[in-house]
Order: C-alpha cells, then structure tokens, then sequence
C-alpha cells in the first residue's frame, strides 16, 4: 500500500451548469445572480453570438462590447471598464475564448462586478483566479478569486463551428494546464486525479471532433476535459511552461493557444527527468505507450493538423535570445533548474519544431 503524500486542498468557489442547450438558461443564472443590467462581452468576430446572448437575456441586457483582444492589453481593459461604467452595468456576460474571459476577469478585478462564462473553446481560463494584463510588451499575471465567474455555462453546441486547429490547440493549451499541474510545487491527489482525467477527455475529444467537425459527444468531451484542466490551473502553481509562454506571447504578441501547444511538449521534454510520476499519468492519459509524454502530445497536435514551430506563428529567430534573458531574469519555481543553455536548446527546438526524443 502506498503512502499519501501530505497535502494542503484549497478549492474555488464555482457553479456550473454543463450539456447541450445551456445557453438558453443565461437569463434564468443571470436573474439567480440579481443581474438587471449585464453587459455583454464579445471579441470583435463574435459579435453574431454576443448578439444571441443579449436576445437571450432581454431586458437584462444594458448593450454589447465586442473588444476583447488577445492578451487582454491595459487600454482595451480599460476602455472596456469605461463602457460598463457609461451603461451602468451591474455585472457582465462573457461569450468567447480566453480572450473574452481574459477581458472580464480585468472588469472584474478593478470594479468588483460579477459575471457570467460562456467559453466557446477549451481554454479553461473560466476556471482560474488568474488574469493577465499586458502593458508595454509585458504580459503581466496574478491571481485574485475575485476574478472567478459567479456561474459557467459550458454548452458543446457552442464549440461546433471552432474550426479544426483552433480546436486542437485550443485542447493542447487546456491539456498543458493539468500537465503542469501534475508536477506542481503544491499539486495534490485530488489535482492528480482531476489533471489525468481532464488530459484522458481532451485526448479522445481532439480526434473525434477533427474527424467529424459536428460530432457533439466530442465536443461535450473536450469541453468536460478543458473544465477539469482549468480547476487544475486555477488551484496548484504552474512551471515552466507557464512562464515561458507568458513570456513568449507577452512579448512578442505570438497567439496563445498556438504557443502553448508548440511549447509543452518541449517543456515536458526539460522535466521529465525530474517529474517521471508526472510523465507517466500522462501518458497513460494520453494512451501512448510507446513513445514519451512529451512525444506523444507533440504527435496528438502535429496529426491533427496544429502547427508545431514557433518560427511558423511569427517569431523570429533573433528572438530566442531575448526570451532566454527574460526567462532568466523572472525566477520561479520548476521541478528541473533553470538553466541558460538548457533553457535556450528548449527554444531553439519548439522554434524549430522538431520532435522531443
């Protein structure tokens, strides 16, 4: 019989109502919250779905504000705070991936109202105390509860018309989550439990729905999996490859999802060694055997059409060595060193692309 580890359990408060059709119950969570005022919060593209969304709540909606950007910069946060403060919003209904939820949780933090999560991809950021602000080519994070959603609505209808990459790196980004989480400083059996789970739903949810784009059970998978992976996120520390693609998307505006899946299974490759319990959930997760953690996540996203080099989503190879010095200039946490040259072999193989042994 093997021991149990000491651990320390802290969980977040959090309400979810999850399946098909979910959606139609926004006005009903949002009368349960005492909302009469919601501002509805969108990216530009996604205005159509802002626009069901208010529909859907009726008179509870004060209007639409469909600036959520990428990285969430200080000025559209702002300029976002602006608009709930103009049309007296009592709280916010955010329809949307990272980018939108990234753009409540900033209101959120700074006025105090609550909100409403609808993710329509597998970021799992809906699930974390964790934002980030980026100002001056730094992508500030922290962690605060008051950021956490008051109710999330997970709806697959809403993920049929992801297109194919974006589902699997929106996955990847999801699956890097519990991976971390798993050889976390402050990881736990519980964390362990739901990071394996959450790794094993995405893992057979990515091929069933690039397969068949409308396959709704592979969506429901996914989205149940990318639900699991963000509690993982916003309960236990993170790594390396937090840190890294904070740098890397911060710095040089690379998009988020794509990053994350470039870089994780070289991260994985830099701590195997040193987190080989880690290393074997996800693979039995995963369900390859036969290869590394690290490589078998690099094939998940590479045979389902993600891209695999930094280079292809827009760094430049001059850009290696800044985010070398930056990685080296923050120290945090990770289970193996952070070390100059093996951090720097790391970049320069996701920059590459190349298969982690």
């Amino acid at each position: 019989m093997e021991p149990v580890q000491s651990f320390v359990y802290e969980a977040n408060a959090a309400r979810v109502v999850f399946g098909a059709g979910a959606l139609r119950q926004v006005a009903a969570e949002a009368e349960r919250l005492g909302l009469r005022r919601a501002l509805v919060l969108s990216t530009p593209n996604q205005r159509s779905e802002a626009q069901r969304v208010a529909d859907l709540l009726g008179s509870r909606c004060a209007g639409i504000h469909a600036g959520a950007v990428m990285h969430v910069p200080e000025e559209s946060a702002q300029e976002a705070v602006a608009r709930a403060s103009a049309l007296d919003a009592d709280g916010a209904v955010a329809i949307g991936g990272g980018s939108t939820t990234g753009l409540a949780k900033a209101i959120a933090l700074e006025t105090g109202l609550p909100y409403i999560a609808i993710p329509t991809s597998y970021a799992g950021s809906e699930m974390t105390p964790i934002y980030g602000l980026t100002a001056g080519g730094q992508k500030k994070t922290g962690r605060n509860p008051r950021v956490l959603p008051r109710v999330t609505l997970y709806d697959p209808e809403l993920t049929v018309g992801l297109p194919a990459q974006l589902t699997v790196t929106s996955g990847l980004n999801a699956i890097a989550h519990a991976a971390e989480g798993l050889y976390a400083r402050d990881t736990n059996p519980v964390m362990a439990l739901m990071a394996e789970e959450g790794i094993r739903a995405l893992a057979a949810g990515i091929p069933a729905v690039v397969t068949t784009p409308d396959n709704l059970e592979g969506r429901a998978q996914c989205l149940y999996g990318a639900w699991l992976c963000g509690t993982v996120l916003g309960s236990v520390g993170m790594a390396l490859h937090h840190k890294l693609c904070h740098t890397l998307g911060g710095s040089f505006n690379l998009p988020h999802a794509e990053t994350h899946t470039i870089v994780l299974p070289h991260a994985l490759a830099y701590n195997a060694a040193a987190a080989p319990e880690a290393m074997f959930r996800i693979q039995r997760a995963v369900g390859n055997h036969q290869t590394s953690a690290a490589a078998a996540l690099y094939d998940l996203a590479g045979q389902h059409g993600a891209p695999l080099a930094l280079r292809d989503i827009g760094m430049r190879a001059q850009d290696i060595d800044v985010a070398v010095e930056q990685a080296l200039a923050n120290p945090y946490w990770n289970p193996r060193p952070i070390e100059r040259e093996p951090i720097r072999a790391l970049l320069q193989a996701a920059y590459d692309g190349s298969r982690p042994a």
